[in-house]
Order: C-alpha cells, then structure tokens, then sequence
C-alpha cells in the first residue's frame, strides 16, 4: 500500500491510499481509502508507517531537562553582527579569555544593560555563556576584562579609523556629560549639566564619528571641562593616532569658538565647519551684512567679513524654524508672567509685614501676661525670633515664695501655663509672617529668579524689585531684537568653494545630527551608560568605551535591519535633500508609522522591540527518558518563525 496525490482539476488533489496488485500478469493498482480529509501531519504517519518506519510519541522520545531552556535568538543576533564586522579580531587578533569577556559584556550592554554583577547572572539565562565558555566568570572577572581593554583602546580605535575613516574626509566631534550617584570618583565635578541634574557630580565624555555616524573614538574629561578645551586633542589624535593628515573637523557653535578657530589655522591639513553664535549673527545683521532679501529662494546666501578673515561664511534662513522658535519665545514669555504674577500675589498678600507692624503684633500678645519682662525678642524685616530669660524668671519666683515650697509650686505651674499660652501664640504670628507676603527684596530677588531660571527668557524683563513690592514688564525691544534672529544661522568654514559648495557645508554642518543620535542611545533605553556605577578613574573610561564599542555594533545592526524598522530606507536622499529646509521622511517610512506594517502585512518594530522578538527562539538541552548520563543531551533550537528569520538573513548584508 501507499500514499499518492491525484490532481482535481481547480480543486485540491485528492489524497489516496492505494494498493497494488497483479492481474493477467500485469500490475495494476486500486484505490481502497480517500484521505483528502485528513489533516497534513495525519496523512504523513501514515505514509511513513507504510514504509514501515517504527514511530513514537514526541512526549517519550525525549524530554527537555531541568533549567535547559535559554535564551538564544537575540544573542545570535549579535553575535552573527559582530562576526560580519570581525569584531573579534578588532579588540584583540588572537583569542583569550579577556577578549571574550568584552565580547560578552559588549553583547550584554545592547541587550540588557546592567552592572556587571548583574550581568554575570543575566547572561547564564542565556547562550552567551556557554557559546563564549565564560560559565564560572565573576564580575571580579569583568573588572580585570575592563582594565585590559582600556589598555588596547587606542589600538581599536586606530582599526577603526582605518576600516571607516579616509583622508580628507568629515570627522564629526560633540561631547556630552552623564552624572554620577557618588562622589569619590576623581572624574567627577560640578559642570553644565545636560542632564537637568542641578547640584548632580558629572563626567564628560566626546565622541568622534565618521561623516555616517559610525563612532572611531570615545574620549573622556571631568566634568567641569569646557566643550572648545577638548576639541584640539581630538585634532591630535586624528593626525598623530589615527595618521590621517588632512580631514575636515565639524563641531557645533559651542564646540569651535574663534579661539579654536585661530589655533585650528595653524595646523596644516585640517579644515573645519562650525557655526556662528547669536551675538556675532546680530552685528552681522545690524551691519548690514546680512539682509533679509539677500536669501534666495533655496534660503541661503554665501558672504564674506573682515571680521572673518580666510573663512566663509554661509547664511541660512528656515521660515518654518523661525515660526517654531516665535511660538515657543511667547510660550515662555507667557508661562514666566503666570508664575512672575503669583509672586506679585505673594508679596501683595497679607498683613504682617514690617518692623512696626511685627513690634505691634508682638507687644499685643506679651502686653497681658506679667512675665512679658523676661522674653527677648529680636525683631527684623522678615520676621522675629524670641527666648525667655529662665534664669531671671526662676530668681522672681524664689523671692516671691520666700522659702514657701507649695507657693513656689502653684507659681511655677501658673507661669508655666503662662509661658506655654505665649509660646503658642508668638509661634502663630511666625507662621502667619512666613506664610504671608515677602517683604525683603533679598527674598523677592530669590523667588523671582527661580521663576527666571525655570523658563530661561528673564533677559526679556524688566524687574522692579523694592521692599514691600515688586513689579514687572516685558522688554518688547529686546523681544522683538531676537526675533529678528529667529530661523536665521550662520554656517562657517574654511574650506574653499572648490572643495565644497555652500550647500554641502550646511549639510555637512548638518551631519552632528548622528553624533546626538549616538548619545541619545548612549543615555537612553538602549546602552544605559548611566547609572555609572564605578568610582575608579580608568573603570569610568572602560565603561564608556565599552558603550562606545556597543553603539558600532548596534549602528551596522540598526542599518541591516532598516527595512524591519521603522526608519527611513530612502538613505540616498539625504545626500540631495534641501540643505536648509526641515529633513522630510519618505512616504514610506511614513506609511510605516501610519499602519505599524510592513508592506507584507508583517509588523514594524523598534530596534528594542525586534531583539524582544528575535529572544524568544530558545535553545533547549534535551535527553531521552531515563537517561542517567549528562553527556546524552542534545540541543534543540526553537524554529524561526517569517519575521525571525527575515531578521537574522539581513545581518547577512552588514559588511565592513
């Protein structure tokens, strides 16, 4: 007998079991059941019983052993990534147990990002253990992995400069700041703070990057470092380490002042682009130099200054950020006369204000007790403070006792009475006072300015601040005279225009917009480089290279899966795109947002969301039944489903 499929015309083909036979010599065959009915997986049982195939239950053939599932898909994921770029080989040519180590903590820190700790406990639920043979590892292990790789940090960021940076091309540079939780590191200082974390200790770190984004170099500085004192050293490391002679360095208008600028024209082989800072754009235009009809319908004009010498300098206007910029101004201006006006409520509010009126209030309430002789009270602007004169109080009640011990007990009782009922009310009257308006203008001046420094436009008021009062107005000349700034920038550069025309240097400006992508990810959900839990010098610098060395894999992953992600695949765009106008995303990366679908139907995911999907492809240790020895296992990997495996065949086209 056998199993045999007849095709039915527009119909599915029927499913039959036949037999053969002979007849008058010749072989002929018989249909003796139709199957068609059955479902796929029954139909092949029985084909494969026919051919006499001995088959068993899934459940007695073998069974997964106890804590023999892990986590496996998303590890493979990374792992693929890092073999497509030769990672390995990038942190150290030959194997030891240090490298895979970093590996490890590398593949960690863009899956889950912990300390090391718990690190060393993560990934035991996981494959990144056994697949790197670092089972027994500690987190004492990690440290000493740490320190080792900060010892080859220049050595990996020389193979990377060389695999992703050419001469004469763009090295973008911005630095950032992460706070810390302690205080003992020698890193950590008071600074401009990124973070919003007033009165927080911090660490400076700048990142360098190829025109792409593809970070070459991480370097680290206590947090009271000034952005333009870290920009020549990087200039140094690109010559001297990385030995690429000419480049164009890009850094914000914080980053190259004309203070950088004067050193950078002494170095040979290095240009720059920056930008101007709103003071130097505003004497621009109030010498005439910039004038609104002067920008043509692309919004950009190229002008030259004596103030500038050897540089040129390219002025831009965006319409559309101006509006943006107007809007916000008086969002600000009006949410700081909401709060300015309930300060004015609060200096208005109340009675008890002054020396005068204080004394009164005071006198009022001592006035009708007979031990009034024994307070002192000190009376000032804001307030009042009190004491009584125990010593003195005591003495009276002796002499008025005269040696009397039940007088001197009922007249101690009925001044402690007294001094608890005056006690009460002078504590009253303190609160009445603090609660009520402010009078000082020492006082005024404070609240006022946390109001200012909230919304960060208190240069747009005017403040009269006196005892007693306060009041205020908005300086509209001022207002008006940033507005006129609004949507206007000012791009400079040494390069001449035959080596780049004033379009791509606004776009080339532009670029920085992947070194905040890079920190974004650095201080978000993705790599976490905060909190940063070490108090030692070098292990801060380890932790934030080994972030560093995290986002070069997680960038060639992110570009891979583009097509899965809810990113722009229209990357050629970019390089044509108006230099001045906001970017725009392709419709269909806006049809992606739109729908969350892919043109197949499938879903769109978020980097974070896709490694989630890709973790739940398990790899199980099994065994058979009864089996008593630990080396009769086998594994079993978790099948991929469409989406899975979509993901893992585009880490295919991740090249270096």
């Amino acid at each position: 007998m056998y199993i045999t499929k007849v095709p039915n015309r527009n119909s599915p083909p029927a499913v039959l079991l036949r037999e053969s036979y002979r007849e008058d010599g010749k072989v002929r065959s018989r249909t003796l059941a139709n199957l068609s009915k059955l479902p796929e997986h029954a139909v092949e049982v029985l084909r494969r019983t026919l051919k006499g195939e001995d088959l068993v239950s899934a459940d007695g053939a073998f069974e997964i052993v106890e804590g023999g599932s892990r986590f496996h898909g998303h590890v493979d994921a990374v792992l693929r990534s890092m073999k497509r770029l030769g990672f390995f080989k990038l942190v150290a040519s030959r194997p030891c147990k240090e490298r895979d180590l970093v590996i490890a903590m590398v593949v960690a820190r863009i899956l889950e990002p912990q300390s090391k700790l718990a690190t060393t406990h993560w990934w035991r639920d996981t494959t990144l253990a056994e697949n790197l043979d670092i089972e027994v590892a500690t987190e004492y292990d990690l440290y000493d992995a740490m320190d080792w790789l900060l010892d080859r940090q220049d050595r990996i960021e020389k193979k990377l400069a060389d695999r992703h940076m050419d001469e004469d091309g763009l090295a973008l540079y911005d630095l950032t700041s992460s706070y810390f939780e302690g205080t003992t590191c020698p890193l950590a200082a008071l600074g401009h703070n990124r973070d919003g974390k007033k009165g927080k200790l911090q660490v400076n770190y700048g990142l360098l990057t190829n025109q792409k984004g593809i970070p070459l170099s991480v370097s680290v500085f206590e947090g009271n470092v000034g952005d333009p004192k870290t920009l020549l050293p990087q200039v140094e490391k690109v010559q001297r380490n990385f030995g690429i002679e000419r480049f164009v360095l890009v850094g914000d208008r914080g980053m190259v002042t004309q203070k950088q600028v004067n050193e950078l024209r002494d170095i040979e082989g290095v240009d720059w682009i920056g930008a101007l800072r709103p003071p130097a754009i505003k004497k621009l235009i109030e010498s005439g130099a910039i004038q609104m009809e002067l920008f043509d319908e692309r919004g950009l004009f190229e002008i030259e200054h004596p103030d500038f010498p050897g540089e040129r300098l390219v002025a831009c206007r965006n319409p559309q950020l101006a509006r943006m910029r107007a809007i916000k101004r008086q969002s600000l201006l009006d949410a700081t006369v909401e709060e300015l006006t309930k300060v004015q409520a609060m200096v208005q509010r109340g009675k008890v204000h002054g020396r005068e009126a204080i004394d009164a209030r005071v006198s009022g309430i001592l006035k009708g007790y007979r031990i009034r002789k024994y307070y002192r009270v000190d009376i000032h602007d804001n307030g009042f403070d009190f004491s009584i004169d125990s010593e003195a109080l005591r003495a009276e009640i002796e002499e008025e006792a005269r040696g009397d011990s039940r007088l001197r007990d009922r007249l101690t009782a009925r001044y402690g009475k007294h001094m608890e009922a005056i006690t009460k009310k002078l504590d009253h009257l303190q609160e009445r006072i603090k609660r009520g308006r402010l009078q000082a203008e020492g006082d005024i001046g404070v609240r006022v300015g946390k109001v200012l420094n909230k919304y960060k436009v208190g240069k747009h008021f005017k403040l009269d601040i006196q005892v007693g009062a306060f009041d205020f107005t908005i300086d509209h000349a001022r207002v008006d005279a940033e507005a006129a700034l609004d949507g206007i920038y000012v791009v400079r550069t040494s390069l001449p225009a035959e080596h780049m025309e004033a379009d791509q240097a606004v776009r080339s400006y532009k670029q920085l917009h992947n070194v905040e992508r890079a920190f974004r990810s650095f201080k978000t959900v993705d790599l976490m480089v905060r909190p940063i839990r070490h108090r030692l010098e070098h292990r801060v610098r380890a932790h934030i290279f080994l972030c560093m060395l995290a986002y070069y894999v997680q960038w060639h992953m992110m570009q891979a899966w583009r097509p899965m992600l809810f990113a722009d695949e229209d990357q050629k765009a970019k390089e044509t795109r108006h230099p001045v106008k906001p970017a725009k995303r392709s419709e269909a990366a806006l049809e992606k947002v739109r729908t969350k679908r892919l043109p197949d139907g499938s879903r769109v995911h978020s980097f974070r969301s896709l490694l989630s999907h890709l973790g739940a492809i398990v790899r199980n240790t099994c065994c058979c039944p009864g089996a008593v020895s630990d080396d009769a296992t086998f594994t079993i990997d978790t099948k991929p489903g469409p989406q899975q495996k979509k993901a893992l065949d585009l880490l295919r086209t991740i090249e270096v």
